[in-house]
């Protein structure tokens, strides 16, 4: 007997373009030479159209296509470069052949490895005078990056970003680092991808970049992340131009989110709104349960924040290097993290959490400008910068405002009492000789009694010889005018002593 077929759909699979990440250390040139590659293969015309904040295009050679994901390069950016590489096949690695390695360049190796892509050496700027290829290929082998002249595996080429040469060799050696991995992806499964930038636009909503995956994403297909959903109103290619259809690989701008996704997170597509809105419910729930935990702060002060930001490559930027204040003695709690001018939701959120509201290169929205103009008390904080750095240093010192005041105290002398004239009600004037140290008038006084502390007071007034004076030293005999919640006996021992309110700090 025969036996029954199992009805299998078989997954269809293509050759795709390779997705390369560029990374290195700040100042070696990752930026001019993704541009000098851009200049190189897109006509002005078709460059022209690029939107601001897109993170990705592609460029064509031979005709073959290359998906190049164009990262910031600042220190501060060192997770979205991480992750950067997690969604890449390539990683080009910039060096600059007039310099030398640095720490950055290093971070950037231990990315690629822990990402587990192949490598392309980069040594760029090879126009100045002082370029040393030879010189920088043996600092890259002492931490474990062989390049192919020096016995190793890895490509290595010799670019000038400034001057646009040997990007002609680069997009051949990238082409043959392809064919090699035989980079392929199913074509008719649902598609998958990550967002690797995103924003608000005034006009047009939340927008995103992706990388799709696998899959091919359409138009008004339901999308969803973690934390935001999409039904694709709109997919338009890198130049801006309006597309049906997006394949793996390629970087796509979407149109159609509810709210502003979050940079690295990964989308899925769905059969149903309802589908996806399960999936994110679960998510939310998974969060929430964690972050229920991570705010347990004990004794500790809370100090609240809302952060708004333009990209959510800055925002991110700005919340990692926050995560790192000191918080040993208060907690920063980020109540809400995202994209977007400062409107009214968010101040009436700070309002009742008593939060602060910090924004980076963003607006006020006027409602909100008007609700400050007419709040007398001043309860609403708001404060934007355009400078990191600045941006950070106001939330330290607003952390350092919520500790109370170290009080420092400093013993300034001792008298032991020889005499005890009864005064009327809390005061007495006492005789006696100071020991050690001096006393002046206005000092604060502890007296103590067989060697325990009986109560305490201050000089009222400070007399020798009958006469008034500002300051004695030790030795010297001395007359108070002494005021204070005990009465002091023959014999008592009385400390003078400051204390000084010291500025919390972190």
């Amino acid at each position: 007997m025969a036996k029954a077929k199992k009805n299998i759909k078989k997954e269809k699979t293509a050759i795709r373009p390779p997705v390369v990440v560029v990374l290195g250390h700040v100042d070696h040139g990752k930026s001019s030479l993704l541009e000098a590659i851009r200049d190189f293969k897109i006509t002005a015309k078709e460059s022209g159209g690029i939107t601001q904040h897109i993170g990705a295009y592609e460029v064509e050679d031979k005709g073959k296509t290359i998906t190049f994901i164009d990262t910031p390069g600042h220190e501060a950016f060192s997770a979205m470069r991480a992750r950067g590489a997690e969604v890449a096949d390539i990683a080009l690695l910039v060096v600059d052949a007039a310099q030398s390695v640095q720490p950055q360049t290093k971070e950037a190796v231990m990315a690629i490895k822990r990402a587990e892509i192949p490598m392309i050496v980069v040594l760029n700027k090879i126009d100045l005078p002082n370029a040393n290829p030879e010189k920088i290929k043996g600092e890259l082998a002492k931490i474990d990056v062989s390049v192919e002249s020096y016995g190793g595996t890895i490509p290595s080429v010799n670019v000038s970003a400034k001057e646009k040469t040997g990007i002609d060799e680069l997009l051949e050696v990238i082409l043959l680092v392809a064919d090699v991995e035989d980079l392929k992806s199913e074509t008719n499964v649902p598609a998958e991808g990550l967002i690797i930038e995103s924003f608000m636009d005034g006009n047009k909503g939340p927008v995103a970049t992706a990388i799709v995956k696998r899959g091919i994403l359409r138009k008004k297909d339901i999308i969803a992340t973690d934390l935001a959903m999409a039904k694709v109103k709109s997919l338009k290619a890198f130049q801006g131009k309006e597309i049906e259809q997006a394949l793996p690989s390629q970087p796509v701008i979407i149109l159609g989110f509810e709210k502003v996704p979050a940079v690295g997170e990964k989308f899925k597509t769905y059969k149903t709104v309802e589908e996806a809105q399960e999936e994110m419910k679960k998510e939310i729930q998974k969060r929430e349960i964690g972050n229920t935990v991570l705010d347990l702060t004990g004794d500790r002060k809370v100090l609240n924040i809302i952060l708004k930001g333009d990209v959510f490559g800055s925002l991110e930027a700005v919340e990692g290097m926050l995560k790192n204040l000191p918080q040993d003695k208060v907690v920063l709690r980020i109540l809400k993290s995202e994209v977007g001018e400062i409107n009214e939701t968010d101040a009436k959120l700070a309002e009742m959490s008593k939060a602060s509201i910090i924004g980076f290169r963003v607006k006020i929205s006027p409602s909100v400008m008007k609700f400050m103009k007419n709040d007398l008390d001043k309860k609403l904080r708001i404060r934007t910068f355009d400078v990191i750095y600045e941006l950070i240093q106001d939330v330290r010192q607003g952390l350092e405002k919520t500790l109370e005041p170290e009080v420092v105290r400093k013993d300034v002398g001792k008298l032991k009492t020889i005499l005890v004239f009864w005064g009327e009600k809390n005061r007495q004037i006492v005789g006696g000789k100071i020991t050690d140290g001096e006393f002046k008038k206005g000092l604060r006084l502890e007296v103590f009694r067989d060697d325990k502390k009986v109560g305490t007071g201050k000089i009222v007034n400070l007399q020798r010889d009958k006469k008034d004076i500002d300051l004695l030293k030790k030795g010297s005999e001395a007359g108070i005018l002494f005021e204070g919640n005990v009465k002091i006996e023959k014999g008592d021992i009385i400390v003078a002593f400051t204390e000084e309110r010291k500025k919390g700090e972190l």
